[in-house]
């Protein structure tokens, strides 16, 4: 992966307080030569203030349980077991991330989200990801009923050097949407990220109007959206799971954007993300700066849940 070393190494400091504050405790637990009773409470107890959630605590130290009947383990192994258990809740089988030169035209990319969840920095951030990879991408302002939404991606379009189609405040979403695919059509852009709406409106409600933009895409391309990825605020924790639902009861969702796990303590949360979403995350964000949204890679996640940085304190 470009950039792979730098991004491991992002995860790393991104991770700094959900490391420090739960994560180094769980790891000594699992390093005990021998593990209690009271030891897998206090296990359990660790895993659910992470923010991993009841059902994924539950069978994640289960499946530990089973493997350490399965075979006879030292201290170390132990550990490295419940590493590679974390792993596998992380882990899809499914591509996460097709690049767009698979793809005839422009790989449309739809972003949904609640309001606050960090959701058009977040797609100006993958805007940014994309031109790194050496790709030409057009940005869709329709969240066309918050106009500080159009002006805010305006601006982040010209930071990073990204046109952006947008109309007047208050238009039809749909209509953003089919202009921004048909431009990127015309002009031969590699990649079309389109904002949408984060709450409902008092005259529109907000799952019909995303299904309407979807379908208008359609239209143009019987296979778009190639994604559509949905927002989440890592320091919402569990409520940020309820959302979540709202919107793939509407829209069939691809993957998750998790926004601000370097301003959280839990990022447990993207196990229960995983697992209760059944979705794979597919992008994280671990900082203000535009280069600071980078893929999700679920072996460097969990190295960085446990690994602590040089002179970190970790009890």
């Amino acid at each position: 992966m470009p950039n792979g070393f730098l991004n491991r190494k992002k995860t790393v400091e991104g991770l700094s307080r959900s490391r420090t504050t739960w994560f180094h405790k769980l790891a000594g637990v699992f390093k005990k030569p021998d593990i209690s009773e009271e030891d897998w409470e206090t296990a359990e107890e660790i895993l659910l203030q992470a923010d991993v959630g009841y059902r994924t605590t539950s069978l994640l130290l289960e499946r530990v349980r089973v493997g350490i009947q399965k075979e006879s383990r030292s201290a170390p192994n132990v550990f490295e077991l419940l590493k590679q258990e974390i792993c596998s809740i992380l882990e899809f089988d499914n591509p996460k991330d097709s690049l767009p030169d698979r793809f005839s035209g422009p790989k449309v990319i739809v972003v949904a989200g609640v309001n606050g969840v960090g959701k058009t920095t977040s797609i100006a951030k993958l805007a940014s990801y994309y031109q790194s990879q050496g790709f030409k991408v057009l940005l869709g302002a329709a969240d066309t009923f918050r106009a500080a939404a159009i002006e805010q991606l305006q601006i982040w379009g010209e930071r990073i050097g990204v046109e952006v189609i947008a109309h007047q405040h208050g238009s039809d979403p749909s209509a953003v949407a089919f202009d921004t695919v048909q431009a990127g059509i015309a002009r031969n852009v590699d990649v079309v990220i389109i904002d949408t709406a984060g709450r409902i409106h008092t005259r529109v409600n907000l799952m019909e109007e995303l299904k309407k933009l979807i379908r208008v895409i359609s239209r143009l391309d019987s296979e778009a959206p190639h994604e559509t990825l949905l927002v989440l605020d890592s320091t919402t924790g569990q409520n940020g799971l309820a959302q979540a639902s709202s919107f793939l009861e509407a829209v069939s969702c691809s993957g998750i954007i998790l926004t601000k796990l370097d301003g959280s303590a839990k990022g447990g949360v993207v196990l229960s993300v995983c697992r209760d979403l059944e979705l794979p995350v597919q992008f994280i964000g671990v900082g203000e700066q535009a280069e600071d949204l980078i893929p999700f890679v679920p072996e460097d996640f969990v190295e960085a849940l446990f690994t602590p940085l040089n002179g970190e304190v970790t009890s």
